[in-house]
């Protein structure tokens, strides 16, 4: 079970939130590029506390968590005001993959490794598409496996937080950003893996 899963039961938390956008005339579209904002100032904090000072780590992970935050207040902003579309979906899904591509490469180009970033990255787009080629193809879209998007994002902060104080390298030469992006690559691809098995004995 996936953090996604528990979207509606975190609803009721929203609304203080849902209302204050509302009241001073943000639309969904345009939290969801507010949220995208974040992501990329996450990824900047990432690159800089890896070359700068680690304290910027804790900076990238709040921003990571205003960015999971955000996009799921966008969704709630939409149905309160009634302006849920296919376009808004779009946009909103199309920000998320960006999202996720900007942060995994500020981590990466904060501790210098570029294979490591390719290969989370591409475990990353590859979990999210076979989700929604799920829905594509008929079937719901898929929120579930080892790990999504919820889920993703939340261990980003944590390591984020936990990068402060232990941001020295272990014997084995790679950071705890670097096993991050060990765990990322490896998780996303098997996640991967899991959805599409599910989806095609579903349709078979």
């Amino acid at each position: 079970m996936t953090l996604d899963q528990l979207r509606p039961y975190v609803s009721r938390f929203l609304d203080p939130f849902v209302r204050g956008f509302d009241r001073i005339g943000l639309t969904p579209d345009g939290v969801s590029v507010i949220a995208f904002g974040m992501a990329v100032l996450a990824a900047v904090a990432f690159f800089l506390g890896g070359h700068a000072s680690p304290v910027w780590y804790v900076v990238a992970a709040v921003l990571v968590f205003l960015n999971g935050w955000l996009d799921i207040v966008d969704g709630a902003l939409a149905r309160e005001q009634e302006r849920a579309s296919a376009a808004g979906d779009l946009l909103d899904h199309v920000l998320d993959r960006y999202a996720d591509i900007v942060v995994i490469a500020g981590l990466a180009a904060g501790i210098e490794n570029y294979l490591l970033g390719f290969l989370a990255v591409t475990g990353v787009v590859m979990t999210s598409y076979l989700g929604t080629q799920a829905q594509a193809v008929g079937l719901d879209r898929v929120y579930g496996g080892l790990v999504g998007r919820a889920d993703r994002l939340a261990i980003i902060g944590i390591v984020g937080f936990l990068a402060y104080p232990l941001e020295g390298a272990d014997p084995a030469g790679l950071t705890i950003v670097g096993w991050l992006l060990v765990f990322l690559a490896v998780v996303g691809h098997l996640t991967a893996v899991q959805r599409f098995a599910y989806s095609w004995s579903a349709l078979d």
